[in-house]
């Protein structure tokens, strides 16, 4: 596997090595040493999947202390436009947000630490997203933040696009709190 920096500290692009051959492709999405070697010592106790159709915006979605999650994100069918935003008041890179297009044929993965909002655009019909979290969700941590707010010119591709009512209730970046 390789671990790509991202120029934001302790966010990874995650690109396995894939064996393919005639009857198809194989590759390990997790091994736990190779993950420590690499920064990576959260321990996962939570598994998430779903399936968007194209168009579907989820995010920007975090938790706050004492439930906040690490992640590991992956497409398994599909493709999206993967965003985070850093909200660790005390990094450099705060506010500045970094994006990724992750599809089932790349086998791209984004490890994403504490301290960021995340969210997903569905490029494709069907698209099945997986990931793993170091924490279990809390309702009364969680928050989010308005996927389309100006201030952080985050990249969206052009797809008319489906959100949540919860999710167009997201605070705007600037009345944004963080408690990181």
């Amino acid at each position: 596997m390789k671990f790509i920096p991202t120029g934001i500290d302790g966010l990874l692009v995650i690109e396995p090595l894939t064996y393919v051959d005639s009857r198809g492709y194989f590759f390990e999405s997790y091994q736990k040493d190779i993950f420590e070697k690499n920064g990576i010592v959260d321990d996962f106790i939570q598994d998430n999947q779903s399936l968007s159709h194209k168009g579907a915006i989820r995010g920007l979605h975090f938790q706050n202390q004492p439930f906040a999650q690490g992640k590991l994100v992956r497409v398994i069918k599909g493709a999206v436009l993967d965003v985070v935003v850093d909200i660790r008041k005390n990094s450099p890179t705060y506010g500045q947000h970094f994006s990724l297009e992750i599809t089932e044929t790349n086998k791209l993965m984004l490890w994403i630490p504490v301290g960021f909002a995340h969210g997903f655009q569905t490029l494709e019909d069907n698209t099945i997203f997986f990931y793993k979290c170091s924490n279990r969700y809390n309702k009364e941590s969680e928050g989010c933040i308005l996927w389309n707010d100006e201030t952080l010119t985050i990249p969206w591709i052009n797809i008319a696009p489906i959100i949540s009512e919860k999710d167009q209730l997201g605070v705007k970046f600037a009345e944004f709190n963080s408690l990181f």
